[in-house]
């Protein structure tokens, strides 16, 4: 059987940052300290560069981080030499990492919950990653990938895991499959967080604007905006000729689908950052799939990032979410209500 990760394993990784933050206080920032004491990152690509000075494009690397590695994160900078659509820096052990593939991550623990409804109730990851493990009877309990911090998960019942504590069972709507992770891992959603935003305003009146060369995106409620962020849109390639291409299609769409879950990807829980589990907050804008939604896996935005999404940070995302329509209804009567369909806001890219 292959070694697991169980919650005392987490629980003694949680008390090891916590030792080397109060071991190795932050330093002065030179930016009067953005970041506040304690901040915690997470690498969410192969490989990261540890660099000596915060200096782009070129600058001498010290050392280099490997995906899943967990920082502490002493403070930001935006040196005036940094890439202009992303300039923040962070200041780690041993130099400056650039932002970019470093998600900002938490340990907190949850008490579970006794039982879960079959029909599904919203969960999410609170801890920087948590380990799938899936079982059968002829191969026992084995290791798949991970789940990230802030992915959003149905989970459908509670179980004894692999360590003898709770496990929260999760569906997978892609797999059509189940698999477990510690309960302690995850947050319970409650239905008033999904509540609609501004519903009194005619849905009529709201309206998204996206702008792919500026990489913004603009809520209106008629003519007064109510809300404005940096995105990541899709990147201007077709890497296969018979597949769709990854920028993201301009022109007028409406959001006609939503799902607060959604595994993108092949579905093959490997983690070589082409599957994606737990997607947050989705709103599907055309038929081909491409949507708004939240994003672990960079902090890139700014810049075209996506096969054609719109990636935004996830509690940005989950405003979203809730601010369009179609409205997303709770309580979860059965399992078709994952999804939410209709003809809702009028999305514009141009």
């Amino acid at each position: 059987m292959q070694n697991r990760i169980n919650r005392k394993d987490f629980l003694k990784l949680g008390a090891l940052a916590l030792t080397a933050l109060a071991a190795n206080p932050f330093p002065p920032s030179p930016d009067d300290s953005s970041l506040p004491s304690g901040v915690i990152g997470r690498v969410t690509r192969d490989t990261v560069s540890v660099f000596k000075e915060p200096t782009w494009p070129e600058g001498e690397t010290v050392d280099y981080l490997r995906n899943d590695t967990l920082l502490n994160l002493y403070y930001s900078l935006t040196p005036p030499d940094g890439p202009p659509y992303n300039p923040v820096w962070y200041r780690v052990w041993e130099g400056y990492v650039h932002s970019g593939y470093i998600q900002k991550v938490k340990f907190r623990y949850n008490t579970p919950v006794d039982t879960l409804p079959k029909t599904g109730q919203l969960c999410e990851v609170t801890l920087p990653y948590t380990q799938i493990y899936q079982y059968s009877i002829s191969a026992g309990w084995q290791r798949r990938s991970r789940l990230y911090y802030q992915s959003t998960h149905w989970g459908v019942g509670v179980d004894e895991g692999p360590d003898g504590a709770p496990w929260y069972r999760l569906y997978d709507e892609l797999r059509e499959d189940q698999y477990h992770v510690p309960a302690s891992h995850m947050r319970i959603i409650p239905d008033e967080e999904l509540t609609p935003i501004s519903p009194d305003v005619p849905a009529h009146e709201k309206h998204i604007e996206v702008s792919i060369q500026e990489q913004t995106l603009t809520a209106y409620e008629g003519d007064q905006i109510v809300f404005s962020t940096n995105i990541s849109s899709g990147v201007n390639a077709r890497p296969d000729p018979n597949g769709l291409p990854w920028d993201t299609p301009r022109g007028r769409h409406n959001i006609h689908s939503k799902m607060p879950s959604k595994h993108m990807g092949d579905g093959d829980l490997v983690a070589d950052g082409s599957d994606l589990p737990g997607v947050p907050w989705t709103c599907f804008f055309t038929s081909d799939g491409h949507a708004f939604h939240g994003t672990y896996w960079h902090d890139n935005f700014g810049i075209q990032m996506s096969h054609g999404c719109i990636n935004m940070r996830t509690d940005e995302a989950k405003w979203l979410f809730r601010w369009t329509t179609p409205v997303f209804k709770t309580p979860i009567e059965n399992h078709q209500d994952w999804e939410q369909r209709g003809m809702g806001t009028v999305v514009i890219i141009k």
